[in-house]
């Protein structure tokens, strides 16, 4: 049996759009021959709706999409495996159900809800979805198809050494002999999940004895981005096909195609994760300016790698056309930065604006010199100067309709070594969940094939530049030890002596640094989204209380 592995890019609650996209892309994969054609998990409502689910007229809506879809597709020689919420019972306690359709000739013949809801990091389907209570295997064109969604393939004993629910959704469904495992998923990207979901779905192909298909979402919702990167194996675990990742795809397999390829770790897994991670960061960014509605952007250019890599990000998302980057020295920004600042603009295409920030932060200090009386000089200057810049980037989003895209890395966000209401402000942080050492793989990668973040942004020391001579060091270790100590801590849970200890870090460094990531939580949940491109990234999926004080 021929079948279409159709990855779409839906928009959360755009149900005319999404039912476009399914409609038109079963009338192609039907062209090319496709008995059926899988879609991801919601792909008819869009992932993620969060408490859209609770609205009775949109879990109605879902209904009217699937009747629509129903009716659409009758006369095509196609079958359609498409997700989407529905109500749930009026006695059961959560409002709704996550389920995938089968539809053949106009007739729903088969719907199965999803059975392990996930209730870590980002995930909070508990809250909204009841489990489904039972699964069954359908037969069709010759075949028996196990459909599962999700995490319900994700819970296999052999390959995980820890599970996270006491049932495993697919050796229940292999006791009713089925012969091909459909799984349509919302598998949000983050660094190794494409080989990690491919090496696990092989293992169960592998055990199971039975081909495997996934159609996985692509495209950027919020904080969440969704590579796609679709495929078919073999019952032996190979390769019989694979989608493209980062863009929407239709991609054809044939259940009796044999033997198919291995599948084989990239010789470069480095090199071909921070690729990943730069394509990820490039769609959610699209999609988020899209998505919300603009079209134009705005970024503060400082002549430093953060807003280097961000401004070539954009450019990559949305055209050099609609990014406007704004220069505003202050009497500390070296001639240096602004002129680094106008040679990345020149390379980007891009048009750059500057506004120098001496004589608002002048007008601010003479108005506050009263109350500073016999107060020397600190920090609160130099936050002055910051906010000043963000008065100034906001009235510009204001008057020319553009969102601004912040700058900030993750190991700044860590620690506190940004701005309230300065740096801080905008509406997407686009490289939020990227330590400083990732910023400079990312922006090396943009070099791959010649200059356009200029060697002197790449090699100078970093510096807020908001006080003579100032360097990040004079604040933080070196983003080498502190990057580690870092990733040990926000994304693992490790202790501070077990970092210690770990890596040979003096004590007295790591305590310094937990003590600096544990008491900036209030300025992190003040933060604009973050886009996920790590397993634990700052937003949703990492919730600490701020009025606290963990001795952990």
């Amino acid at each position: 049996m021929k079948i279409a592995l159709a990855q779409i890019n839906p928009t959360v609650g755009d149900f005319t759009g999404n039912l476009a996209k399914i409609i038109s892309a079963s009338q192609r994969a039907a062209g090319s021959g496709a008995r059926l054609t899988v879609f991801s998990e919601l792909s008819l409502c869009g992932y993620w709706p969060a408490d859209l689910l609770e609205k009775p007229s949109f879990l109605e809506r879902c209904q009217s999409a699937v009747e629509e879809l129903r009716q659409a597709t009758a006369t095509l020689p196609t079958a359609i495996l498409v997700g989407v919420a529905l109500p749930a019972a009026p006695d059961a306690g959560k409002p709704a159900v996550n389920a995938a359709i089968l539809i053949d000739k106009g007739q729903i013949i088969l719907e199965q809800h999803k059975m392990l809801l996930p209730y870590y990091d980002v995930f909070d389907e508990q809250r909204y979805f009841v489990p489904a209570a039972t699964q069954r295997v359908i037969d069709f064109e010759g075949e028996r198809l196990a459909v599962t969604i999700c995490e319900d393939a994700w819970n296999d004993k052999d390959f995980w050494p820890d599970r996270l629910y006491p049932i495993d959704p697919v050796e229940d469904l292999m006791r009713q002999k089925p012969t091909m495992l459909l799984n349509i998923s919302a598998s949000p990207f983050w660094h190794g999940k494409i080989e990690t979901r491919k090496r696990m779905l092989a293992a169960l192909a592998q055990r199971h004895h039975v081909p495997v298909f996934i159609c996985n979402q692509i495209g950027g919702n919020d904080s969440l981005v969704f590579d796609g990167s679709s495929f078919g194996l073999t019952s032996e675990g190979t390769l019989l096909a694979q989608a493209a990742s980062f863009r929407e795809d239709i991609v054809m397999a044939d259940s009796a195609t044999s033997p198919g390829l291995p599948i084989e770790s990239p010789a470069d897994k480095t090199a071909e994760e921070t690729e990943a991670a730069y394509q990820a960061l490039v769609l959610g960014t699209r999609d988020y300016i899209q998505k919300t509605g603009f079209s134009k952007v705005l970024i503060a250019l400082s002549g430093g790698i953060d807003s280097a890599l961000v401004a070539a990000i954009a450019v990559d998302a949305v055209g050099a056309e609609n990014v406007l980057a704004i220069g505003m020295p202050s009497q500390y920004s070296s001639t240096g930065s602004i002129e680094d600042s106008r040679k990345l603009a020149a390379n980007l295409g891009i048009r750059f604006e500057i506004l120098p920030i001496e004589g608002l932060y002048q007008e601010f200090a003479a108005t506050l010199s009263p109350l500073f009386a016999g107060l020397k000089p600190d920090i609160t200057e130099e936050n002055i100067q910051s906010r000043s810049r963000g008065v100034l980037i906001m009235a510009l989003s204001n008057k020319f309709n553009a969102l601004v895209l912040t700058t900030g890395n993750k190991s700044e966000m860590a620690v506190g070594y940004c701005t309230l209401y300065g740096d801080m402000v905008g509406a997407l942080a686009v490289i939020g969940d990227l330590v400083k050492t990732r910023v400079y793989a990312l922006s090396r990668w943009v070099n791959r094939n010649g200059e356009i973040i200029p060697e002197a942004i790449l090699s100078k020391p970093p510096s807020a530049e908001l006080r003579p001579g100032q360097k990040d060091t004079d604040s933080l270790p070196p983003y080498e030890v502190l990057d580690p100590i870092l990733e040990a801590y926000v994304e693992r849970y490790e202790t501070g002596s077990q970092i210690a200890a770990a890596y040979g870090f003096p004590a007295s460094i790591v305590e310094h640094v937990v003590h600096l990531v544990e008491r900036t939580e209030y300025k992190r949940q003040q933060a604009a989204p973050v886009l996920k491109v790590t397993p634990k990234s700052f937003g949703m999926g990492r919730r600490f209380p701020i009025a606290a004080r963990a001795q952990v």
